[in-house]
Protein backbone atom coordinates (compact mmCIF):
# COMPACT_ATOMS: atom_id res chain seq x y z
CA UNK A 1 0.00 0.00 0.00
CA UNK A 2 1.04 3.57 -0.52
CA UNK A 3 2.72 5.48 2.28
CA UNK A 4 0.75 8.52 3.43
CA UNK A 5 3.36 10.39 5.48
CA UNK A 6 3.51 14.08 4.53
CA UNK A 7 6.50 15.18 2.48
CA UNK A 8 7.51 17.74 5.07
CA UNK A 9 8.33 15.00 7.60
CA UNK A 10 9.94 12.44 5.28
CA UNK A 11 12.55 12.72 2.55
CA UNK A 12 10.57 10.68 0.05
CA UNK A 13 13.24 10.89 -2.64
CA UNK A 14 15.86 9.48 -0.30
CA UNK A 15 13.48 6.76 0.88
CA UNK A 16 12.74 5.79 -2.73
CA UNK A 17 16.47 5.51 -3.44
CA UNK A 18 16.94 3.34 -0.34
CA UNK A 19 14.14 1.02 -1.42
CA UNK A 20 15.62 0.71 -4.92
CA UNK A 21 18.97 -0.28 -3.41
CA UNK A 22 17.23 -2.84 -1.19
CA UNK A 23 15.43 -4.25 -4.25
CA UNK A 24 18.83 -4.82 -5.84
CA UNK A 25 19.92 -6.84 -2.80
CA UNK A 26 16.71 -8.88 -2.62
CA UNK A 27 15.48 -9.47 -6.20
CA UNK A 28 12.80 -11.89 -5.00
CA UNK A 29 11.16 -8.94 -3.21
CA UNK A 30 11.82 -6.34 -5.90
CA UNK A 31 8.18 -6.01 -6.95
CA UNK A 32 6.95 -4.97 -3.51
CA UNK A 33 10.00 -2.81 -2.81
CA UNK A 34 9.87 -0.96 -6.14
CA UNK A 35 6.15 -0.31 -5.76
CA UNK A 36 6.86 1.33 -2.41
CA UNK A 37 9.69 3.30 -4.00
CA UNK A 38 7.34 4.52 -6.73
CA UNK A 39 4.81 5.60 -4.10
CA UNK A 40 7.47 7.68 -2.36
CA UNK A 41 8.40 9.27 -5.69
CA UNK A 42 4.76 10.19 -6.26
CA UNK A 43 4.63 11.80 -2.82
CA UNK A 44 7.82 13.68 -3.65
CA UNK A 45 6.13 15.03 -6.79
CA UNK A 46 8.45 13.16 -9.14
CA UNK A 47 5.71 11.40 -11.05
CA UNK A 48 7.68 10.79 -14.29
CA UNK A 49 10.33 8.85 -12.36
CA UNK A 50 7.58 6.89 -10.61
CA UNK A 51 6.17 5.98 -14.02
CA UNK A 52 9.63 4.82 -15.06
CA UNK A 53 9.67 2.45 -12.08
CA UNK A 54 6.26 1.06 -13.03
CA UNK A 55 7.50 0.56 -16.60
CA UNK A 56 10.62 -1.14 -15.28
CA UNK A 57 8.47 -3.63 -13.40
CA UNK A 58 6.13 -4.24 -16.32
CA UNK A 59 9.03 -4.85 -18.71
CA UNK A 60 10.76 -7.27 -16.34
CA UNK A 61 11.45 -10.72 -17.74
CA UNK A 62 10.59 -12.20 -14.35
CA UNK A 63 6.88 -12.75 -13.84
CA UNK A 64 5.12 -10.25 -11.62
CA UNK A 65 2.96 -11.40 -8.71
CA UNK A 66 0.35 -8.76 -9.49
CA UNK A 67 0.81 -7.09 -12.89
CA UNK A 68 -2.72 -5.66 -12.75
CA UNK A 69 -1.83 -3.76 -9.57
CA UNK A 70 1.25 -2.27 -11.23
CA UNK A 71 -0.78 -1.19 -14.25
CA UNK A 72 -3.47 0.34 -12.04
CA UNK A 73 -0.91 2.32 -10.07
CA UNK A 74 0.74 3.47 -13.28
CA UNK A 75 -2.60 4.65 -14.67
CA UNK A 76 -3.46 6.56 -11.52
CA UNK A 77 -0.06 8.23 -11.52
CA UNK A 78 -0.16 9.11 -15.24
CA UNK A 79 -3.51 10.84 -14.92
CA UNK A 80 -2.15 13.05 -12.13
CA UNK A 81 0.37 14.71 -14.43
CA UNK A 82 -1.56 15.13 -17.61
CA UNK A 83 -1.51 11.77 -19.39
CA UNK A 84 -5.27 11.24 -19.26
CA UNK A 85 -5.69 9.33 -22.51
CA UNK A 86 -3.03 6.77 -21.65
CA UNK A 87 -4.40 6.43 -18.13
CA UNK A 88 -7.91 5.77 -19.43
CA UNK A 89 -6.62 3.11 -21.82
CA UNK A 90 -4.79 1.31 -19.01
CA UNK A 91 -7.82 1.53 -16.72
CA UNK A 92 -10.00 -0.02 -19.40
CA UNK A 93 -7.41 -2.78 -19.82
CA UNK A 94 -7.50 -3.54 -16.10
CA UNK A 95 -11.30 -3.72 -16.16
CA UNK A 96 -11.31 -6.06 -19.16
CA UNK A 97 -8.74 -8.31 -17.44
CA UNK A 98 -11.13 -8.72 -14.43
CA UNK A 99 -8.43 -9.36 -11.81
CA UNK A 100 -9.42 -11.40 -8.77
CA UNK A 101 -7.41 -9.14 -6.48
CA UNK A 102 -9.48 -6.19 -5.17
CA UNK A 103 -6.55 -3.74 -5.00
CA UNK A 104 -6.32 -2.91 -8.75
CA UNK A 105 -10.09 -2.36 -8.86
CA UNK A 106 -9.94 0.05 -5.92
CA UNK A 107 -7.10 2.05 -7.47
CA UNK A 108 -8.65 2.48 -10.92
CA UNK A 109 -12.11 3.25 -9.51
CA UNK A 110 -10.69 5.86 -7.13
CA UNK A 111 -8.68 7.37 -9.98
CA UNK A 112 -11.90 7.84 -11.91
CA UNK A 113 -13.64 9.20 -8.83
CA UNK A 114 -10.89 11.71 -8.05
CA UNK A 115 -11.26 13.13 -11.58
CA UNK A 116 -15.05 13.50 -11.21
CA UNK A 117 -15.82 10.53 -13.44
CA UNK A 118 -18.45 9.42 -10.93
CA UNK A 119 -20.59 7.24 -13.22
CA UNK A 120 -17.50 5.42 -14.50
CA UNK A 121 -16.21 5.03 -10.95
CA UNK A 122 -19.58 3.64 -9.84
CA UNK A 123 -19.64 1.16 -12.72
CA UNK A 124 -16.09 0.05 -11.91
CA UNK A 125 -16.79 -0.43 -8.20
CA UNK A 126 -20.00 -2.30 -9.03
CA UNK A 127 -18.29 -4.56 -11.57
CA UNK A 128 -15.63 -5.46 -9.00
CA UNK A 129 -18.13 -6.09 -6.21
CA UNK A 130 -20.21 -8.40 -8.39
CA UNK A 131 -17.12 -10.27 -9.55
CA UNK A 132 -15.49 -10.72 -6.16
CA UNK A 133 -18.38 -10.80 -3.68
CA UNK A 134 -21.27 -12.60 -5.37
CA UNK A 135 -22.18 -15.69 -3.30
CA UNK A 136 -19.42 -14.90 -0.77
CA UNK A 137 -20.75 -15.56 2.76
CA UNK A 138 -18.48 -13.03 4.48
CA UNK A 139 -16.45 -10.37 2.64
CA UNK A 140 -12.76 -10.50 3.52
CA UNK A 141 -11.11 -7.27 4.68
CA UNK A 142 -9.26 -6.51 1.39
CA UNK A 143 -12.63 -6.27 -0.37
CA UNK A 144 -14.11 -3.77 2.13
CA UNK A 145 -12.72 -0.70 0.28
CA UNK A 146 -14.72 -1.81 -2.79
CA UNK A 147 -17.95 -1.74 -0.79
CA UNK A 148 -17.06 1.54 0.92
CA UNK A 149 -15.97 3.22 -2.31
CA UNK A 150 -19.11 2.13 -4.11
CA UNK A 151 -21.24 3.41 -1.23
CA UNK A 152 -19.41 6.76 -1.27
CA UNK A 153 -19.86 7.26 -5.01
CA UNK A 154 -23.52 6.26 -4.89
CA UNK A 155 -24.15 8.87 -2.20
CA UNK A 156 -22.54 11.52 -4.39
CA UNK A 157 -24.70 10.41 -7.32
CA UNK A 158 -27.84 10.51 -5.19
CA UNK A 159 -28.64 6.82 -5.68
CA UNK A 160 -30.78 4.94 -3.18
CA UNK A 161 -29.38 2.13 -1.05
CA UNK A 162 -29.23 -1.37 -2.51
CA UNK A 163 -28.15 -4.76 -1.19
CA UNK A 164 -24.44 -4.01 -1.65
CA UNK A 165 -24.80 -0.78 0.34
CA UNK A 166 -26.47 -2.78 3.10
CA UNK A 167 -23.52 -5.17 3.07
CA UNK A 168 -21.12 -2.20 3.30
CA UNK A 169 -23.01 -1.07 6.40
CA UNK A 170 -22.58 -4.47 8.03
CA UNK A 171 -18.77 -4.55 7.59
CA UNK A 172 -18.33 -0.88 8.61
CA UNK A 173 -17.04 -0.71 12.20
CA UNK A 174 -16.59 3.00 12.99
CA UNK A 175 -18.98 4.79 15.37
CA UNK A 176 -20.03 7.18 12.58
CA UNK A 177 -22.23 5.54 9.96
CA UNK A 178 -21.25 5.32 6.31
CA UNK A 179 -24.19 7.52 5.40
CA UNK A 180 -22.77 10.27 7.61
CA UNK A 181 -19.23 9.83 6.36
CA UNK A 182 -20.31 9.88 2.74
CA UNK A 183 -22.95 12.59 3.00
CA UNK A 184 -22.39 15.01 0.05
CA UNK A 185 -23.76 17.85 2.18
CA UNK A 186 -20.80 17.57 4.55
CA UNK A 187 -18.82 19.92 2.37
CA UNK A 188 -21.27 22.71 3.24
CA UNK A 189 -20.59 22.15 6.95
CA UNK A 190 -17.00 23.24 6.45
CA UNK A 191 -18.22 26.72 5.55
CA UNK A 192 -20.61 26.97 8.46
CA UNK A 193 -20.21 29.57 11.22
CA UNK A 194 -22.06 27.34 13.67
CA UNK A 195 -19.49 25.91 16.18
CA UNK A 196 -21.62 22.81 16.78
CA UNK A 197 -21.75 21.98 13.06
CA UNK A 198 -18.01 22.50 12.69
CA UNK A 199 -17.25 20.32 15.72
CA UNK A 200 -19.47 17.55 14.37
CA UNK A 201 -17.72 17.71 11.01
CA UNK A 202 -14.28 17.59 12.65
CA UNK A 203 -15.36 14.44 14.51
CA UNK A 204 -16.48 12.84 11.24
CA UNK A 205 -13.25 13.77 9.49
CA UNK A 206 -11.17 12.32 12.31
CA UNK A 207 -13.07 9.06 12.09
CA UNK A 208 -12.64 8.94 8.31
CA UNK A 209 -8.93 9.72 8.57
CA UNK A 210 -8.53 7.01 11.19
CA UNK A 211 -10.13 4.45 8.88
CA UNK A 212 -7.93 5.62 5.99
CA UNK A 213 -4.74 5.34 7.99
CA UNK A 214 -5.77 1.95 9.34
CA UNK A 215 -6.27 0.70 5.80
CA UNK A 216 -2.90 2.05 4.68
CA UNK A 217 -0.87 0.96 7.67
CA UNK A 218 0.92 -2.32 7.82
CA UNK A 219 2.39 -2.43 11.33
CA UNK A 220 5.66 -4.26 11.73
CA UNK A 221 4.52 -7.70 12.93
CA UNK A 222 5.94 -10.12 15.46
CA UNK A 223 6.72 -12.77 12.87
CA UNK A 224 7.13 -16.53 13.28
CA UNK A 225 9.20 -18.43 10.72
CA UNK A 226 7.39 -21.12 8.72
CA UNK A 227 9.12 -23.73 6.54
CA UNK A 228 7.06 -25.63 3.92
CA UNK A 229 7.65 -29.37 4.12
CA UNK A 230 9.95 -29.63 1.08
CA UNK A 231 11.99 -26.62 2.22
CA UNK A 232 12.34 -28.01 5.73
CA UNK A 233 13.53 -31.38 4.40
CA UNK A 234 16.13 -29.63 2.23
CA UNK A 235 17.19 -27.43 5.16
CA UNK A 236 17.71 -30.34 7.55
CA UNK A 237 19.51 -32.41 4.93
CA UNK A 238 21.97 -29.59 4.34
CA UNK A 239 22.25 -28.45 7.98
CA UNK A 240 21.48 -31.39 10.32
CA UNK A 241 22.46 -29.32 13.36
CA UNK A 242 19.05 -27.63 13.03
CA UNK A 243 17.20 -30.91 13.64
CA UNK A 244 16.87 -30.01 17.32
CA UNK A 245 14.86 -26.95 16.29
CA UNK A 246 12.62 -28.95 13.94
CA UNK A 247 11.98 -32.55 15.12
CA UNK A 248 9.35 -33.00 12.39
CA UNK A 249 7.33 -30.88 10.00
CA UNK A 250 4.09 -31.67 11.83
CA UNK A 251 5.64 -30.57 15.12
CA UNK A 252 6.98 -27.43 13.43
CA UNK A 253 3.49 -26.43 12.26
CA UNK A 254 1.93 -27.16 15.64
CA UNK A 255 4.63 -25.11 17.37
CA UNK A 256 3.94 -22.12 15.14
CA UNK A 257 0.23 -22.16 15.88
CA UNK A 258 0.68 -22.64 19.63
CA UNK A 259 3.33 -19.89 19.82
CA UNK A 260 1.08 -17.42 17.99
CA UNK A 261 -1.90 -18.28 20.17
CA UNK A 262 0.19 -17.79 23.29
CA UNK A 263 1.44 -14.41 22.04
CA UNK A 264 -2.11 -13.40 21.17
CA UNK A 265 -3.49 -14.38 24.57
CA UNK A 266 -0.76 -12.32 26.23
CA UNK A 267 -1.94 -9.24 24.32
CA UNK A 268 0.83 -9.05 21.70
CA UNK A 269 -0.56 -7.25 18.62
CA UNK A 270 0.33 -7.44 14.91
CA UNK A 271 1.24 -11.11 14.70
CA UNK A 272 2.40 -12.60 11.43
CA UNK A 273 3.99 -15.56 9.67
CA UNK A 274 6.89 -15.44 7.23
CA UNK A 275 7.72 -18.35 4.94
CA UNK A 276 11.36 -19.26 4.48
CA UNK A 277 13.24 -20.84 1.60
CA UNK A 278 16.65 -22.47 1.77
CA UNK A 279 18.33 -20.25 -0.89
CA UNK A 280 16.99 -17.13 0.78
CA UNK A 281 18.14 -18.32 4.20
CA UNK A 282 21.60 -19.21 2.90
CA UNK A 283 21.91 -15.77 1.30
CA UNK A 284 20.91 -14.18 4.60
CA UNK A 285 23.47 -16.23 6.52
CA UNK A 286 26.17 -15.21 4.04
CA UNK A 287 25.23 -11.55 4.50
CA UNK A 288 25.64 -12.04 8.26
CA UNK A 289 29.01 -13.78 7.76
CA UNK A 290 27.64 -16.79 9.59
CA UNK A 291 26.81 -20.44 8.97
CA UNK A 292 23.23 -21.41 8.06
CA UNK A 293 23.58 -24.16 10.65
CA UNK A 294 23.61 -21.56 13.43
CA UNK A 295 20.15 -21.72 15.01
CA UNK A 296 20.47 -18.21 16.45
CA UNK A 297 20.14 -16.88 12.89
CA UNK A 298 16.58 -18.20 12.52
CA UNK A 299 14.75 -15.44 14.44
CA UNK A 300 16.93 -12.81 12.78
CA UNK A 301 16.01 -14.26 9.38
CA UNK A 302 12.32 -14.12 10.30
CA UNK A 303 12.64 -10.48 11.36
CA UNK A 304 14.42 -9.61 8.12
CA UNK A 305 11.70 -11.25 6.01
CA UNK A 306 9.06 -9.31 7.94
CA UNK A 307 10.94 -6.05 7.41
CA UNK A 308 10.90 -6.76 3.67
CA UNK A 309 7.12 -7.03 3.70
CA UNK A 310 6.95 -10.81 3.51
CA UNK A 311 4.79 -11.34 6.62
CA UNK A 312 1.21 -12.59 6.32
CA UNK A 313 -1.11 -11.53 9.13
CA UNK A 314 -2.18 -14.14 11.69
CA UNK A 315 -4.83 -15.35 12.27
CA UNK A 316 -6.20 -15.56 8.73
CA UNK A 317 -9.62 -14.02 8.25
CA UNK A 318 -12.75 -16.12 8.39
CA UNK A 319 -12.97 -18.36 5.35
CA UNK A 320 -9.37 -17.68 4.27
CA UNK A 321 -6.88 -20.43 3.48
CA UNK A 322 -4.74 -21.76 6.31
CA UNK A 323 -1.26 -20.29 6.60
CA UNK A 324 0.35 -23.75 6.44
CA UNK A 325 -0.46 -24.23 2.74
CA UNK A 326 -2.68 -27.29 3.18
CA UNK A 327 -5.34 -25.86 0.87
CA UNK A 328 -8.00 -26.05 3.59
CA UNK A 329 -9.53 -23.03 5.26
CA UNK A 330 -7.92 -21.93 8.50
CA UNK A 331 -11.00 -23.02 10.48
CA UNK A 332 -10.83 -26.51 8.97
CA UNK A 333 -7.09 -26.78 9.56
CA UNK A 334 -4.95 -25.21 12.29
CA UNK A 335 -7.68 -22.78 13.31
CA UNK A 336 -9.82 -25.70 14.40
CA UNK A 337 -7.27 -27.20 16.78
CA UNK A 338 -7.31 -26.56 20.49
Amino acid sequence: MRPDTPAETVDHTAEAARLERTAGLYPEDSEALLLRAAAHLELAGDRPTATALYDRLLSSTDGLENPHLVRALKASNLWEYGHEAEARAIIEGVRVASPRDPAPWVIVAEALESHDELEAAHDTFTEAVRLLLTDVPQPLQPTHPLLFGRHRVRRMLGKSHDEWDALADTVHSLPITLDELHDPKRVWSLGSENPAELEAEITRLRAELGAYREALSRPFPVAILHWPETELSELLEAYPTLASEYPSHETHLATIESALRELSSSGTPNLGIVTGTVPSYEAFAASELSSPGDATLLPQYATTLAARGRAVAWPPQQGAACWCGSGQTYGECHGGTV
